[in-house]
């Protein structure tokens, strides 16, 4: 019997189904299902249906069973059970956080005894007793609907294997090395210019740089990235983790330029470069789509548009 517990899904409760029909011991029915007697147990006593009028109707059912562990599982939530919290989450949404911010805000600060995680937020956000409130409206990307992970349509480049961010070494991927950042390209509604923003994040510090770009070709963004960088001592700029897309196939001029190593997302992977993906989310509230960067070219004559620290969130 296995030491990691997980719960009884659909095909578990049919296959007890027939064990209750059979009126098995309840030792056996859990040998069988290789799980622990309690389980099987509290299983039957929580989900059996009962039907005063009438009782011969009343019994262990796969389907009704399910139906009733979703329904006391939403009945018992969290943001349903605990009235000043869901008061809280809701307050901390319409001022524009988000849910990564509010649950590890709340973790941190100890604000509330009650932990929350990321994900109980965007359920409650989306859920369907809540939809009323309309608090999608106020995530960084305003979606009706939440979007399933790999719905991107992949995007085909010229990157080697060797690149691959499984070949990246473990002491970039743990955070416990500086000088290894992430990118991504922020462009704009076209018919108000070729400008676009590379916006790079430092994944150990999450100190954050934004380069205003006037052409979304590979090589001019590379080379605004080596002009920002070049100041910088090696150890400050050793490695880029990009996704795919066309804008950074021109990766090798970085090596040559600071001696930088470039690593790549899997195709339709963004989220696995997650510190820059959700830094680009605070900045498209202050920098939309439909943001003219035509009026900086006149501004500044560096192609620098910020230099920020971003707090570190807790998931």
């Amino acid at each position: 019997m296995s030491r990691r517990y997980s719960q009884l899904n659909l095909a578990d409760r049919r296959r007890l189904f027939h064990f209750v029909e059979r009126k098995l011991p309840i030792k056996e029915m859990a040998r069988q299902l290789g799980r622990h007697r309690s389980t099987i147990y509290r299983e039957i006593r929580r989900n059996t249906f009962h039907d005063r009028e009438l009782p011969d109707y009343s019994g262990y059912f796969p389907t009704v069973a399910d139906d009733i562990r979703k329904e006391r599982r939403q009945r018992l939530r969290k943001l349903v059970r605990h009235r000043q919290l869901r008061e809280l989450v809701i307050k901390q949404l319409k001022a524009l956080w988000s849910p990564e911010q509010i649950a590890g805000r709340l973790l941190a600060d100890g604000v509330s005894a009650v932990r929350v995680c990321t994900e109980t937020i965007y359920r409650f956000i989306y859920g369907k007793e809540d939809c009323a409130l309309e608090l999608h409206q106020h995530l960084a990307e305003a979606r009706r609907k939440r979007r399933p992970r790999g719905s991107r349509k992949p995007r085909d480049g010229t990157f080697p294997a060797a690149c691959r961010i499984s070949q990246r070494p473990d002491f970039i991927a743990d955070r416990s090395q500086f000088g290894h950042w992430e990118g991504d390209l922020l462009i704009f509604q076209r018919d108000l210019g070729n400008a676009n923003v590379t916006s790079l994040i430092e994944r150990k510090s999450r100190y954050t740089v934004m380069i205003k770009n006037q052409s979304r070709h590979s090589r001019p963004i590379m080379d605004k990235i080596i002009e920002t960088f070049s100041p910088l001592p090696a150890f400050a700029r050793q490695s880029f983790t990009f996704d795919r897309g066309t804008e950074f196939s021109g990766f090798r001029a970085l090596e040559d330029g600071i001696g930088a190593r470039s690593w790549f997302c899997d195709p339709s992977a963004p989220w696995q470069k997650g510190a820059v993906e959700n830094t680009n989310k605070r900045i498209r509230r202050f920098m939309p789509g439909d943001t003219d960067l035509q009026p900086c070219r006149n501004a500044s004559s560096s192609s620098l548009l910020a230099i920020s620290t971003t707090s570190r969130e807790s998931a």
